[in-house]
């Protein structure tokens, strides 16, 4: 597994990772904005025929019209906030681009956990943008290339309060990625809001 200096700007092919692109203060205001003023949901998932609670809470934030489902289940579309607003401003002027839709987890502690996925489902295009934005606790990001080869080497970075993944061109279909459990038992709250477009 290698592991990218958390501190560094970094630019792929498909991706790139912005270290600050909140400062600190900005982070810490819009982690406790967001973590008390979010509707926040959660969802089931059914493992071996059994439901089970997600290991996380969320909320969907579109344009009016605007309709997303994963795991055959349609989100409930919620309004945009100011805060939200505030940061999908900031994010679309540096990528010179537009989002209108936003999913907005919420891992509560070292339990929460997203499991290998891509964002490749048809409502998002061929080779969706997708900007991913981590406020609160730093956690470990995933990602590795698709195959049937369990060997396949895994990259990590650990995202940091106020930075920005970004992920377009072909990462959906090249990678998977997770989010997984960790054993720190310190570990806090974050909040991630990945920017995407919802084709109509």
């Amino acid at each position: 597994m290698s592991l990218y200096p958390i501190s560094e700007f970094i630019k792929e092919k498909n991706y790139q990772y912005f270290p600050s692109f909140f400062d600190k203060l900005e982070a810490e205001l819009f982690f406790s904005r967001l973590l008390d003023s979010i509707p926040w949901q959660q969802g089931t998932i059914k493992i071996f025929g059994k439901e089970l609670l997600q290991p996380r809470l969320f909320c969907f934030m579109a344009d009016e019209g605007i309709k997303y489902s994963y795991s055959n289940k349609e989100l409930i579309t919620f309004p945009w906030t100011k805060d939200v607003i505030s940061i999908k401003s900031k994010v679309e002027k540096e990528l010179n681009t537009s989002f209108n839709s936003v999913l907005i987890n919420l891992y509560r502690d070292r339990n929460d956990s997203m499991g290998w996925h891509s964002d490749d489902e048809k409502e998002l295009g061929q080779n969706p943008k997708i900007a991913s934005i981590t406020l609160g606790y730093p956690r470990k990001f995933q990602f590795k290339e698709k195959a049937k080869n369990q060997l396949t080497k895994t990259k990590s970075i650990e995202l940091q309060s106020g930075s920005m993944f970004y992920m377009f061109d072909d990462f959906q279909h090249q990678y998977v990625h997770q989010v997984p459990k960790t054993k720190n038992i310190t570990e806090g709250a974050r909040i991630n809001l990945t920017f995407r477009n919802i084709l109509y």
